[in-house]
């Protein structure tokens, strides 16, 4: 081969950034959010012979059955802090949880919920309750852009 001669590619990849982490076999978790009907979020995309498919990501059912899917991507913790084995969950289910929330599928008020839930579970994980308040109060007073539709990870366009 000769890398000096032209290549046949496609001129523009599409991508997303932001994202570090992805989940590679299911994750359940039972919440206390019970939406009237069952929400999924899927990645869309076509098969090899150009058909649409979807892929299932994120799932809530009505008896607050959270289903992180094989595929679904977060960007683990957020500010000025790095990511642990004992923030791994919590930071999962609350990028799920405000993900839900930007996508109009659960109101804003789960907020909170959605915020205290990360304190218990890094505690539960092992994190010292310390650190967990501190993170609980960072995502408390700053999280609020992160719920709105325009924090959803744009389509991006190289070169």
């Amino acid at each position: 081969m000769d890398a000096q001669k032209h290549t046949v590619r496609d001129n523009c990849l599409y991508y997303k950034e932001g994202y570090k982490y992805w989940v590679n076999r299911h994750y359940h978790v039972r919440i206390d959010i019970f939406p009237e009907k069952d929400i999924c979020v899927f990645f869309e995309t076509d098969e090899i012979n150009g058909n649409p498919v979807k892929i299932p990501v994120l799932s809530l059912d009505r008896f607050g059955n959270l289903i992180f899917h094989p595929g679904y991507v977060w960007d683990g913790a957020s500010g000025p802090t790095f990511d642990t084995l004992n923030s791994m969950i919590a930071s999962l289910i609350h990028d799920g949880l405000y993900q839900l929330i930007r996508l109009g599928f659960i109101g804003i008020q789960y907020k909170k919920y959605a915020d205290e839930l990360l304190r218990l579970i890094c505690i539960e994980d092992g994190m010292f309750e310390c650190r967990a308040g501190i993170w609980y109060i960072g995502v408390a007073n700053f999280g609020n852009d992160a719920c709105k539709p325009s924090s959803e990870h744009l389509e991006m366009v190289a070169p």
